[in-house]
């Protein structure tokens, strides 16, 4: 095995190991009942938040694309899943959670994969500024489409009204324009998050390292040179932006399912950009790092309640110093140091050799 395969084996490994040492100190806790309600209520988003963070990731930092409305394509998940969901319920009398849970999630990246496809086909032939304003203005498209748009069931049917609600009576609404999605069935679990984050890490984790992942990072380095060389720029573009559209999908599914309402303003600009705060704290193109700074950024507001009305500029400050010390090559040098040890006991001494 190279020195190359080994570096990444032993980062996939860490990687994996971190996630699942997490979920099982926390179920441990969990049983042990020495969880806090507060932390408890925010284990699911913060499945959610790592899933958006990595997927983010795969656009921002695996494949150099700057996009800023990847909220929206949570809210088309997070909608679907709450109107597939509430259909399955109430019009085909399906009772099964977790199947109901399954097949919305599924639902919900499908959606947003072909709201993917439908923005990405004229957007990623733009570069730079121009695809993150494009981005940022289909993610808020989308808030505003779902503004207007009502969705009920009426015995088996699905109704369906655009500006003006016209359901007939006796419609229970699945959609309510700006109301959102009302009485949503909380059917979401923590393990179904957690089962979310792993698909997630062995689809992005696998596409990096494989030879479509090696065409991506040819074109963020250098499009011309991988044009040259007869890579289809369009097409592998298009996958890492799909892809990360269907996974956010996915995850706004389980988000939107975790709550008894879910409202158009829960995804607007700010939740982009507070997504790209955790990929770029994280680091681009950092997988581990993105799982580590969506935890640490999602539980650090609760935390920092006791601050009152100045919680928000603790935050601000507790960034700031974040990025200072993280890009610090003195601090990053103490860091490998200290890490020395861990990847001796993956590699059994021969990283040095090599």
């Amino acid at each position: 095995m190279t020195k190359a395969k080994r570096k990444r084996l032993i980062y996939n490994i860490v990687t994996f190991a971190v996630v699942i040492g997490a979920y099982i100190i926390m179920q441990t806790m969990i049983a042990n009942g020495s969880i806090t309600r507060a932390l408890k209520g925010q284990l699911i988003p913060i499945c959610c938040w790592i899933v958006m963070a990595v997927s983010l990731n795969l656009v921002i930092g695996i494949s150099g694309e700057l996009s800023l409305g990847h909220a929206g394509f949570m809210s088309v998940g997070a909608f679907t899943g709450a109107v597939v969901s509430g259909y399955l319920l109430h019009a085909l009398g399906m009772e099964n959670e977790g199947l109901r849970l399954f097949i919305s999630v599924t639902a919900g990246g499908i959606t947003a994969g072909i709201a993917g496809v439908i923005i990405g086909v004229p957007v990623l032939r733009l570069r730079g500024d121009y695809l993150a304003i494009v981005t940022l203005a289909f993610g808020e498209i989308i808030r505003n489409i779902v503004n207007v748009t009502y969705i009920g069931v009426n015995g088996s049917d699905l109704i369906f009204s655009f500006l003006n609600k016209n359901a007939p009576e006796g419609t229970r609404m699945l959609v309510d324009g700006a109301s959102g999605a009302v009485k949503v069935g909380k059917i979401s679990t923590f393990t179904a998050g957690f089962i979310l984050v792993m698909i997630t890490l062995v689809v992005v984790l696998n596409l990096v390292n494989s030879r479509s992942g090696r065409a991506i990072k040819a074109i963020r380095d250098n499009r011309i040179a991988a044009e040259s060389m007869g890579v289809p720029v369009t097409k592998y573009k298009m996958m890492a932006f799909v892809t990360a559209a269907v996974l956010a999908g996915m995850a706004g599914a389980i988000y939107g399912l975790n709550s008894s309402t879910v409202v158009p303003g829960q995804f607007t600009f700010n939740q982009s950009i507070n997504v790209l705060v955790f990929v770029v704290l994280g680091g681009l193109g950092n997988v581990l790092g993105s799982v580590i700074s969506a935890t640490l950024l999602t539980v650090l507001p609760e935390v920092l309640r006791a601050f009152a009305d100045y919680r928000m500029l603790v935050y601000a400050v507790v960034l700031i110093l974040v990025m200072i010390f993280t890009n610090n090559p003195a601090i990053r040098a103490l860091t490998d140091r200290m890490l020395a040890p861990v990847k001796r006991l993956f590699t059994g001494g021969k990283e040095e050799a090599a």
